[in-house]
C-alpha cells in the first residue's frame, strides 16, 4: 500500500472517530440521550429588576451614573431638585424659632402671675388681720354697751367696720383666686408653647427626611439596565427614574413536564449551559417549583395534549459565583437547565466539569 493511501486513511480514521465522539456528546446531552434520573429543560437567565424611583413629585436635577454601570447598596445614582423643600425647611425653622420665643414669653407670664399671687396673698392675710382686730373691738363695744359705759353710737360703728373688713377678706380671696386662675391660663400657654415647638421640629425632621429621600439611591448592588428618566423632567410621587438588575440573584426559569416535575426536589443539583457560552457549565441548585401546572397549548382536548402539562421551575446560581464573574453576568441568555432528580446518577463528562468559584 502506498504511503499516500495510508495517510488517507489514517486521516479517515481520526474523522470518523470525531464525529463519533461528537455524536456521543450529542446524544448525552440532548433530551433523549440523557442518562436515568437526569433531566433537562430550555430556559433564559433572568435576574431580580428593581426600579430607582423618586419618593415624592419633583423634578429630576441630576442623573450621575450612566446605563451599564456598577453601582453598590445606597450608592447616590440621582438628585432630584430641594429648592421647596429648602424653602419649607426654613419657614418650619422659623415657625420653631417663634414657638421657642413663645415659650419663654409665657414663662414669664407664669412668674410675673405668680408674683401677683404673693401679693394678693399677703392682702388677704392683711385684711383677715384687719377682720380680726375689727371683731375685738366690735366685742368689748357691745360689752360697755350693755354696761352703760360707752355710748351705743360706737358700738354700731365698729359694727360696720367688722362688715367692711369682711368685705374685704373676700375681695381680697377674689382677688387671690383670679391670679390662681391667671397662673393657670400662663402654664397652659407654656405646655402649648411646647407643643408648637414639638411640633416644628417634627416638620423640620420630616423635611429633612423628604430631602434625603431626594438623593436617590440604589436599593441592592447591581448593574443599571436603562434610564426611564432624564434630568429636568418631572416625576409624580413613585414615578421610575432608572431600572436596576441585582447580579446576585440570578436564575434560569425554565419549564418540565408533569411526568418528571414532581420528582424535582428544592435544591436539586443543576447544570446550565448556555447558548451563547456553550463551552461552560455553570452550577445551579432548584430554588423554586411551581405548583400550578400550565397547559401547552392552553385547549387541552386530547389525551396526547394533556401529556403536555408543563410545571415552571427556577434554577438559582450561587451569588459567590455570580460575584467572581460578575462583569461576565447578563440576562435575558437562552440555554438549557439539566436537573439531576436521582441523586445516584452521576454527570455526564461534558456536565461534569463545572465553572469552579
Amino acid at each position: 500500500m502506498k504511503t499516500s493511501q495510508k495517510t488517507w486513511l489514517i486521516r479517515g480514521g481520526i474523522a470518523v472517530a470525531l464525529m463519533a465522539i461528537l455524536y456521543l456528546a450529542w446524544r448525552l446531552l440532548a433530551p433523549g440521550g440523557l442518562p436515568e434520573g437526569i433531566v433537562s429543560g430550555n430556559g433564559r437567565i433572568e435576574a431580580v429588576e428593581m426600579d430607582v424611583s423618586a419618593k415624592s413629585p419633583g423634578r429630576i436635577r441630576d442623573i450621575v451614573v450612566d446605563e451599564g454601570a456598577f453601582v453598590k447598596a445606597g450608592q447616590v445614582v440621582a438628585h432630584m431638585d430641594t429648592d421647596v423643600l429648602a424653602a419649607q425647611k426654613a419657614e418650619a425653622e422659623a415657625q420653631l424659632a417663634q414657638a421657642q420665643n413663645a415659650i419663654l414669653i409665657a414663662e414669664s407670664q407664669v412668674a410675673q402671675r405668680q408674683s401677683e399671687r404673693a401679693a394678693a396673698f399677703a392682702g388677704v392675710r392683711q385684711r383677715e388681720a384687719e377682720l380680726n382686730a375689727a371683731r375685738k373691738r366690735l366685742g368689748r363695744s357691745e360689752t360697755l354697751a350693755r354696761e352703760g359705759a360707752t355710748a351705743v353710737q360706737e358700738r354700731d360703728d365698729d359694727q360696720a367696720q367688722v362688715e367692711g373688713a369682711t368685705a374685704a377678706v373676700e375681695a381680697a380671696k377674689a382677688q387671690l383666686a383670679a391670679v390662681d386662675a391667671a397662673i393657670g391660663t400662663a402654664r397652659s400657654q407654656v405646655i402649648g408653647s411646647r407643643s408648637n415647638v414639638d411640633a416644628a421640629r417634627a416638620t423640620i425632621q420630616r423635611i429633612e427626611a423628604d430631602i434625603r429621600d431626594s438623593d436617590l439611591r440604589a436599593p441592592r448592588s447591581g448593574r443599571i439596565q436603562y434610564r426611564v428618566a432624564q434630568p429636568g423632567e418631572v416625576v409624580a410621587g413613585g414615578g421610575r427614574v432608572m431600572n436596576l438588575v441585582d447580579l446576585a440573584d440570578v436564575y434560569m426559569t425554565f419549564f418540565l413536564p408533569e411526568t418528571v416535575a414532581g420528582r424535582v426536589r428544592i435544591g436539586s443539583e443543576v447544570r446550565l449551559v448556555l447558548d451563547a457560552a456553550p463551552q461552560y457549565v455553570i452550577p445551579a441548585t432548584i430554588s423554586f417549583v411551581a405548583d400550578v401546572a400550565q397547559f401547552t397549548p392552553k385547549t387541552v382536548e386530547t389525551q396526547s395534549e394533556r401529556q403536555k402539562l408543563m410545571f415552571r421551575v427556577r434554577a438559582r446560581i450561587d451569588p459567590k459565583l455570580l460575584q467572581r464573574h460578575i462583569a461576565m453576568v447578563k440576562t435575558g441568555l437562552p440555554g438549557m437547565a439539566y436537573v439531576r432528580i436521582d441523586s445516584d446518577t452521576p454527570w455526564p463528562q461534558n456536565l461534569g466539569n463545572v465553572v469552579k468559584e
